[in-house]
């Protein structure tokens, strides 16, 4: 799987490449995952068609479209997705969103702060990104110490259309310390 091409900024651990149809059984595990339910939301993700679809209906055409997007996060040492990790447009919010997940056997080795780290950079330098976002569940202890870690810094509580609860709104801005 040496051949994947990769799109986005790249890392000592991970490459970020661009979703494939490959990777729907991951990102089917992914986001089934009790941590992703959780903190995230259930998708509708109800089978690995309906990862592939993901992939095909949103992931594709927003990294097409826009320039930007999710990347699969692959770990170098074991040529496999470990997560995912970009930069959305999303309803509610007034600029670029900060996503991250990780599988569960990829948690707890500082993944997610290199891999947010290493996008906000992206997003500054081929974007020209001087401030970004990231909603986290106010109750998502590991999301909000990863988001500190990376600069970003709590705003607000807010609450995005169709959803039942309030969010903790983060934001960094370039050059910040």
């Amino acid at each position: 799987m040496n051949d994947r091409v990769v799109v986005g900024p790249e890392t000592g651990r991970l490459r970020f490449v661009e979703f494939s149809p490959e990777y729907a059984p991951d990102l089917f595990r992914l986001m089934t995952d009790p941590d992703w339910l959780r903190n995230i939301g259930d998708r509708g993700v109800r089978s690995i068609d309906d990862a592939r679809t993901q992939i095909e209906q949103k992931y594709r055409p927003q990294m097409r479209e826009q320039g930007f997007g999710f990347f699969v996060l692959v770990d170098k040492a074991s040529d496999s997705m470990a997560g995912m990790c970009g930069l959305i447009r999303r309803d509610g919010l007034d600029g670029i969103d900060l996503g991250y997940a990780l599988l569960p056997e990829f948690r707890g080795r500082g993944l997610a702060v290199e891999a947010a780290s290493a996008v906000l950079a992206w997003g500054q330098k081929q974007l020209g990104l001087s401030r970004v976002l990231a909603i986290v569940n106010p109750d998502n202890a590991a999301s909000i110490a990863v988001l500190e870690r990376v600069g970003m810094r709590f705003e607000r509580l807010i609450r995005l259309p169709g959803e039942q609860k309030d969010l903790a709104l983060h934001a960094w801005v370039a050059g910040s310390p």
